[in-house]
């Protein structure tokens, strides 16, 4: 009881820290409440914090994790699009910068590339692998939530073999297409038709493909954003691994792997595969306890406590700063 009231308290500390300088710091009020009413932002702080306090104690039991995951995951989701919604029928105050820009996760990418300058969501992205690894792709992503509900719970497909072929696809593709439209000087309206098409394809894979193979195809084999992560994640020490001398080799952990990052070679290789996100949904699925946390000499439980006061703290604060 006493670990899991330090765990609260330091993610209470933390991401009031972070929207405290927000709040300070930033001339345009970016705390919502702020913006609707003066003074409403320090009220905005302690609720956010809260929310993130309580969801760390509730995570610190590995048995709760994929629940709570699930959940808050969603809920920052609808967040997010409840504010995308108010900011179309024309509440500007809902929208970031008070002008409309396109939700969908590539434009994090091809968004700077096509306009020659970084955004609020591509620092806030780029803050995040820095900090908590592949944690976007598991706690923030306002597509991989919704990726997340579709792909159901369990799963006992055969390895997506071919996924990496069509990330790095993926990933080139949009990338040539952002400059191709920048050096063409392609108005704005048309090369936001193109990106929409784009999140429409996506939105096809969630709702068909990833529901019907219990995973989660969009975010493992279609998002560029993903496919940064994937491999950008290494600037981050935190690790997964896997103990050989106690796994059983049950493959309990696969059927409650929605990232395809467990199968019998990855786990062979004592570790997951590339596309995993840390997560967590595992660690419960381990009955011998062989699937640990790591954080240079740390131990595998501190190294977790460490994984969530970080991730869980930016979680909440990205819930607060997080709008088109």
């Amino acid at each position: 009881m006493q670990h899991r009231f330090g765990l609260q308290l330091a993610v209470f500390l933390f991401t009031s820290f972070i929207l405290v300088m927000v709040q300070l710091k930033v001339q345009n009020p970016m705390l919502l409440l702020e913006r609707l009413v003066k003074g409403g932002g320090w009220f905005e702080i302690i609720l956010i914090a809260g929310y993130g306090a309580l969801v760390a104690g509730k995570m610190q039991e590995p048995a709760k994790v994929q629940a709570w995951r699930k959940y808050t995951w969603f809920a920052f989701s609808i967040f997010f699009f409840t504010q995308l919604g108010l900011g179309l029928i024309g509440a500007e105050k809902f929208l970031m910068t008070g002008e409309l820009h396109l939700p969908v996760p590539m434009m994090i990418l091809a968004g700077p590339v096509y306009r020659g300058h970084i955004s609020v969501m591509t620092i806030l992205f780029l803050s995040t692998v820095l900090l908590s690894g592949p944690a976007w792709c598991s706690h923030i992503c306002y597509f991989g939530a919704i990726d997340g509900m579709a792909a159901g719970g369990r799963t006992t497909r055969a390895p997506f073999h071919n996924k990496w072929a069509l990330k790095s696809t993926v990933f080139l593709l949009v990338v040539a297409a952002a400059i191709a439209l920048r050096w063409m000087d392609v108005p704005v309206l048309t090369a936001t038709l193109i990106a929409g098409g784009f999140g429409i394809v996506g939105l096809f894979l969630i709702l068909i493909v990833s529901r019907r193979e219990g995973r989660m195809v969009h975010c493992t084999a279609y998002c560029p954003i993903g496919t940064i992560v994937n491999i950008a994640r290494f600037v981050n020490p935190f690790r997964m691994r896997i103990d050989r001398t106690t796994c059983t080799d049950c493959m309990a952990c696969k059927r409650s792997c929605k990232y395809d990052a467990l199968n019998r070679e990855d786990i062979a290789a004592g570790k997951p595969g590339m596309t995993c996100t840390l997560c967590g949904d595992c660690v419960a699925s381990c009955h011998a306890g062989s699937i640990q946390y790591r954080f240079f000499r740390l131990s595998p439980k501190t190294a977790r406590n460490l994984y969530l006061f970080i991730t869980v703290s930016l979680h909440a604060s990205t819930m607060a700063l997080a709008r088109i």
